[in-house]
């Protein structure tokens, strides 16, 4: 464990894995035992939303990057479900990396696989990742759960500048001390306000915001045909995302 960063603590109920830091009570992410490449919490599901903003046949195309692993059921299903060109996941703590190997099914470094104990500002800054990736993935908070760890513009500019054209990233936003407007304020001033849409929040307060660089966004049908195919082959409520998705207003 890296002297400053909080130690991985595992519990397990019902059948039910979950990834805390420390001694906060906090999910960091979960896993079923039996079923490890379902993505268990609903937040987790909705920051799937992305698929909707990519073409049904590249859904398993490009480079995909989770921000923050968490118990890695987003880099798991990029992985092993969608199969993916190339996954890569940015994690800061040593101690969070080696939970998700022990506990998690999280799969060795491979061809398409990369774990990198890194901090992700430092990634996201880093010229050799400037339009690297199709699909971001943000979530990133410490063991106290009270906002975004990183939160400015100039992070989520940076975060634009990881994506190709095209490209599009998911982002969850929650906290007891965070103020959704103000983080979608400076989320539209990175990627300009008519390429950001968020999500209803789930029952706990998660709001995932979805964001992209130079999307045009298809009609209805074609979304409603998204929606259905990504229902069909991977099981997840696409159809619910769509209803629920809305366009950033200042």
């Amino acid at each position: 464990m890296k002297p400053g960063l909080p130690s991985a603590t595992i519990a397990e109920q019902d059948g039910l894995r979950t990834l805390h830091l420390g001694d906060t009570p906090w999910v960091q992410g979960a896993m079923l035992v039996r079923e490890p490449r379902t993505i268990v919490l609903e937040y987790v599901q909705r920051m799937m939303a992305w698929m909707l903003w990519r073409d049904s046949a590249d859904l398993s195309r490009g480079h995909a990057v989770q921000l923050g692993l968490g118990a890695g059921a987003i880099t798991r299903y990029c992985h092993q479900v969608l199969r993916m060109d190339r996954v890569t996941a940015v994690e800061l703590n040593p101690a969070v990396i080696a939970a998700c190997r022990h506990a998690f099914r999280l799969p060795a470094d491979d061809a398409r696989l990369s774990v990198l104990e890194r901090d992700a500002q430092a990634w996201v800054d880093d010229d050799a990742n400037l339009q690297t990736a199709q699909v971001l993935n943000v979530d990133l908070y410490d063991h106290e759960a009270a906002a975004p760890v990183l939160d400015s513009e100039a992070f989520y500019a940076a975060c634009r500048g990881v994506l190709v054209h095209g490209g599009v990233m998911s982002v969850n936003l929650f906290g007891r001390a965070a103020s959704f407007e103000h983080s979608a304020v400076r989320i539209a001033a990175a990627f300009g306000k008519d390429q950001v849409w968020s999500l209803r929040p789930t029952r706990e307060g998660n709001t995932v915001v979805v964001a992209t660089r130079g999307v045009r966004v298809p009609g209805r049908d074609e979304l409603s045909a998204r929606a259905a195919n990504i229902e069909r082959r991977h099981g997840l409520l696409a159809g619910k995302w769509l209803r629920m998705v809305r366009p950033y207003k200042a």
